[in-house]
């Protein structure tokens, strides 16, 4: 492993990695994924769905600092830990909806774009549960999170620093999956 980019974590003495350049200093270059942010945060889309298909195509794509923004993210708006444990294997566990289910495949597909580009079955399972507009912004939300683990990845950003914001206890969401609505009707 190159080692130019690796220097040695004090605490337990393991290579850490180093960023490469921090591109956070050139808003110019950022602006459009900041507007595509802004579109995407004020689609419609509901905030848990959006963070659970970030944090899929961020396991796809192996970007641990994605992967770190929107477990926390996704915590701090009330989702569980089982389920962002198991999102690797959603389609084997109970507890993710249809409209999750089908958003996770589009996530995949686009996300695996080179192994086959994305299958009309995949695509016609996701309109069954996205009006028009909704699967526009879920299409711009994965392109774009696939820009963001590129990025990411290319300049080693640094993991483990990102905090989300606080938020009025107003605006946090509670996650509420069928199998939980399920168990309060009955």
């Amino acid at each position: 492993m190159p080692t130019d980019t690796l220097d040695i974590d004090p605490v337990n003495g393991e290579p850490a990695m180093k960023a490469r350049i921090d591109y956070t200093n050139v808003p110019e270059a950022l602006r459009g994924m900041y507007q595509l942010e802004h579109y995407i945060h004020n689609s419609g889309l509901e905030e848990s769905l959006v963070h659970l298909v970030k944090m899929r195509a961020s396991q796809i794509n192996g970007c641990a600092y994605c992967l770190d923004v929107h477990s926390k993210d996704a915590r701090a708006l009330g989702e569980t830990e089982q389920r962002l444990y198991v999102l690797d294997a959603w389609e084997e566990a109970p507890f993710y909806s249809e409209r999750e289910r089908a958003a996770l495949a589009l996530t995949e597909a686009v996300t695996r774009i080179t192994e086959g580009h994305v299958p009309d079955a995949v695509f016609e399972r996701a309109r069954a549960h996205f009006n028009e507009q909704e699967l526009i912004a879920l299409v711009f939300t994965l392109t774009t999170i696939n820009a963001w683990n590129r990025l990411a990845i290319t300049m080693r950003t640094e993991v483990g620093n990102y905090q989300p914001k606080a938020r009025p206890v107003s605006q946090t969401a509670h996650v509420t999956t069928e199998s939980q609505l399920r168990r309060k009707v009955r």
